[in-house]
């Protein structure tokens, strides 16, 4: 079994570094990519209803709220070139296996001007359902400023 997992992340991870997604899942012979960036990918196919559980995952960057994300969807495994402080503790604190190349104390926004504001949202945050909300309300609100 542990092959297969590490065979699944490598696929992700793959996928994610030579095909231009931004989010990519892989179990067996079932893969789901995005080419949508944050947290958009993983909403929308938490919001499908579509079964994650034991998939391996490749992200391009990994704040908290996507760790609480992955959680929720019951990911087995993630690689991120950059994951956050924070978002690995959610990883360690529920037993799945994060790996990266960097990871500082906290994610910075699209523009380099700040945090990001799906981390900042969630910071506080210990429980994934309410993590959730969270995000969902501050995606909102950010699509009315646009």
């Amino acid at each position: 079994m542990a092959d297969m997992i590490n065979k699944d992340l490598d696929r992700a991870k793959t996928l994610l570094e030579f095909e231009g997604y931004t989010c990519v899942l892989c179990r067996d012979d079932k893969v789901y990519v995005s080419t949508k960036r944050g947290v958009s990918p993983l909403l929308e196919w938490l919001e499908s209803s579509i079964d994650m559980k034991g998939f391996s995952a490749a992200d391009k960057v990994i704040g908290k709220a996507a760790a609480f994300l992955f959680v929720l969807a019951g990911i087995r495994e993630v690689y991120a070139p950059v994951i956050s402080t924070a978002a690995m503790g959610v990883f360690e604190q529920c037993g799945i296996k994060a790996v990266c190349d960097l990871m500082p104390d906290r994610i910075v926004n699209r523009a380099g001007t700040g945090l990001c504001p799906m981390e900042t949202a969630v910071w506080d945050i210990e429980e994934p359902e309410t993590a959730l909300k969270v995000i969902k309300s501050t995606v909102k609100k950010m699509q009315q400023l646009n």
